[in-house]
């Protein structure tokens, strides 16, 4: 599927190269994500709630009201979607000039999953945390999605490499789904995801109570297997929708195990009618990108009139002191943002913004709101560099000393020359 990286670490002749590449493949990235609407992450602190079974319902629910959707399977160790719609017998997607087409399990519904590319289903696959992220940047650099209305992730359970990766290079704008059971050691653990996506500044669109009681077949009594309710209450308590619960059901079950989802049949079983309500609250959701309103206060915020919302531009701010880069992030005087074109090298003249006061945390979330993609430092604390990674945004450190549009140029071009971190807390 891919190879390991083998980029120079800097300080070798190669850099100017690596760099040019590292900028392309963010443009890249860029101009797949700019055709997909709305991006669900579904994913659980827990294993053994249904997570996969939830997310493959989900993108064939909404799939089946119209909608264009992309299911993408970042379970590296224990990929079920092609099982879960009968897709584990597909040939590994084929590779044209656009890119990797996806499985298609319908017209509306397009499906991505390293289970396609295991020559064995009994495969295992043993790999570290950079290995399962080059994966993920792969399925949405690579894979041609085209227009979406929806991409829905599968991750695996945990908050982990690959979820952390999903959200890192999804963005802000991707919002989780959270499924759990009812029972509180299930609760216990899927509070965490909650606490997650408030750690990488992504909002949650509801939480999901799977394997909420079980109708009996035979007298129609509902008996609560894991108790009941659970969800609803941490939903409560964490301040987010509470998108539905789904029963216990066999038919799930045998579907399940013979590749099809409940939602692609005609079932009118009491799974079937819970996922449709919750595919409903799914569609009546705000949606994830910002309101006509944001976007114009954030052009007057930075004196311009359409702030990086040009297909393929990219938004860099440099810290400044003197109308220099500031060597220390925190304390800078102001901000130098720049709306760039990576492909034809060109850039506007600098817009310059006085930054809110310096508390940690801050700056981070402040310039992620401004649009900001990338940050050329000289030097910045390990902490911030994460909390910028959490919001999305890329760092490099150990800039030079340059006025901000030569350092912005040398970027571009791919010479930015870097040495150490100016900052080492």
């Amino acid at each position: 599927m891919h190879k390991e990286s083998q980029g120079c670490g800097g300080g070798c002749q190669g850099q100017s190269q690596c760099g040019a590449q590292e900028k392309e493949q963010d443009a890249k990235l860029r101009k797949s994500l700019q055709r997909i609407k709305n991006k669900l992450v579904v994913l659980s602190g827990k294993g053994g709630v249904g997570k996969s079974s939830v997310a493959t319902n989900l993108a064939v629910g909404l799939a089946r009201q119209g909608k264009k959707v992309g299911l993408m399977d970042v379970d590296v160790h224990g990929p079920s979607v092609p099982r879960l719609l009968h897709l584990d017998d597909s040939k590994p997607p084929q590779a044209v000039e656009e890119g990797l087409i996806p499985i298609k399990w319908e017209d509306n519904l397009s499906v991505i999953s390293l289970g396609f590319f295991l020559p064995q289903k009994s495969d295992s696959v043993i790999w570290r945390g950079p290995m399962k992220m080059k994966l993920i940047q792969q399925f949405l650099e690579d894979v041609f999605w085209g227009d979406l209305d929806y991409l829905v992730i599968d991750c695996p359970p945990g908050t982990g490499d690959e979820p952390l990766s999903v959200m890192q290079l999804l963005g802000t704008d991707a919002q989780g789904i959270v499924v759990t059971t009812p029972q509180d050691l299930a609760v216990d653990d899927v509070r965490r995801s909650v606490h997650f996506c408030q750690q990488t500044g992504n909002p949650v669109l509801g939480l999901v109570e799977n394997m909420s009681g079980f109708k009996c077949p035979h007298c129609g009594e509902i008996v609560d297997v894991f108790a009941s309710g659970g969800g609803e209450r941490l939903a409560h308590e964490a301040g987010v929708a509470f998108l539905g619960r789904i029963p216990l059901d066999p038919e799930v079950v045998r579907n399940a195990d013979q590749g099809r989802v409940i939602m692609g049949e005609d079932a009118d079983t009491p799974a079937t009618k819970a996922y449709h309500e919750i595919v409903t609250n799914i569609l009546h959701a705000a949606p994830s990108s910002p309101s006509a309103e944001q976007e114009s206060t954030q052009a007057q915020t930075l004196q311009n009139p359409d702030p990086g919302s040009t297909d393929g531009k990219l938004r860099i701010a440099v810290p400044v002191s003197g109308g220099r880069l500031a060597q220390h992030f925190g304390h800078c005087e102001q901000f130098a943002i720049v709306d760039a074109d990576p492909e034809s090298g060109t850039m506007e003249d600098p817009a310059y913004l006085n930054p809110p006061p310096h508390e940690p945390g801050v700056l981070p979330k402040w310039l992620a709101e401004q649009g900001v993609h990338v940050v050329l430092a000289g030097g910045m604390g390990s902490r911030a560099v994460n909390n910028f990674r959490d919001y999305g945004v890329k760092v490099v450190t150990g800039s030079e000393d340059l006025p901000p549009q030569e350092l912005t140029r040398s970027y571009l071009q791919g010479t930015l020359t870097t040495g150490e971190n100016a900052c080492t807390h």
